[in-house]
């Protein structure tokens, strides 16, 4: 069984940074690629980054494109979010998501999905 963990969100203030960890606890993700998703209240989920399964590889929505980076650490089971500048828009419930074998920019395409963490950022 598969299961992915987010945390790291919270409240911060415009051109402030913030972490994003997602922990997969059951499950071999060799093969995998991994993505993070956003949904703002009243939006549909959206694109926000992704990585290959070996890290090698990343891919960025033009909205995040120089602010946010995706890695990824394969022994402690976890893909990261580092946002930096970030803006009141960027507020949303960000979710982790694992799909094979590449990574791909529509949510529905996706198998596997963590519960989200809440990221605020104030004006």
């Amino acid at each position: 069984q598969v299961q992915l963990v987010e945390s790291g969100g919270g409240l911060v203030q415009a051109r402030g940074s913030l972490r994003l960890s997602c922990v997969d606890s059951g499950y071999i993700f060799s093969m995998y690629a991994m993505g993070w998703f956003r949904q703002a209240p009243g939006k549909e989920r959206e694109f926000v980054a992704a990585i290959n399964w070996s890290g090698g590889s990343t891919y960025y929505a033009d909205s995040v494109k120089g602010r946010f980076t995706i890695s990824r650490d394969r022994a402690k089971y976890t893909t990261y979010l580092q946002m930096n500048s970030l803006k009141p828009e960027d507020t949303a419930v960000y979710y982790c998501a694992a799909t094979r074998p590449f990574w791909k920019t529509d949510h529905r395409d996706y198998d596997y999905w963590g519960q989200g963490t809440q990221v605020t950022v104030s004006s």
